[in-house]
C-alpha cells in the first residue's frame, strides 16, 4: 500500500505552539498580520497611521481622520468574547491537531473553561476560526 502523503505532512509541535503563540501580544500580532496583511487602513476612509489604544486589554485602532475606532477583534469569531486570545488559539490548535475531532468535554478540561464555553469555542473554530489564524 502507498504512503499517504496528507498524513505525514510536517505539523506544528505543542511546545514550537506554545513558542509561538504562547502569550497574547503574540497572538495579537499574528491575527494583526492575517487582517491586514500590509498594514492597517481605516475601514471608513482608508487612512493609514492609526493611533494604537489599549481597550480592556485589546488592541484598539483609531483613525486619525476621523476618529473612528476599529477592535482588533471585531468581524472575527473572537469578536465580543472575555476569553483570551491565547485561550481562542490553543482551542484552534487543538481542535484541528485532533485526527478524529475533540469533544466539548475535552476541550473543557484542556482549556480549563466552562463547558457551554467550550461547546461554543468548539463550534466557532471548527466552522472557520482554523483558517482565520494560520
Amino acid at each position: 500500500m502507498p504512503m499517504n502523503r496528507i498524513q505525514f505532512q510536517p505539523g506544528l509541535s505543542l511546545p514550537a505552539f506554545l513558542e509561538q503563540f504562547g502569550a497574547d501580544i503574540q497572538c495579537e500580532a499574528a491575527l494583526e498580520r492575517a487582517r491586514w496583511p500590509e498594514e492597517f487602513r481605516c475601514p471608513h476612509c482608508g487612512q493609514a497611521d492609526p493611533d494604537i489604544l489599549r481597550k480592556r486589554g485589546r488592541k484598539t485602532f483609531q483613525c486619525q481622520n476621523g476618529r473612528v475606532q476599529t477592535s482588533l477583534i471585531i468581524g472575527t469569531v473572537f469578536q465580543s468574547t472575555h476569553l483570551a486570545l491565547t485561550v481562542w488559539f490553543l482551542a484552534i490548535y487543538l481542535i484541528s491537531q485532533a485526527k478524529t475531532g475533540l469533544s466539548a468535554l475535552a476541550l473543557k478540561r484542556h482549556l480549563g473553561v466552562s463547558y457551554p464555553t467550550a461547546w461554543l469555542i468548539g463550534g466557532l473554530a471548527a466552522a472557520g476560526g482554523a483558517a482565520s489564524c494560520s
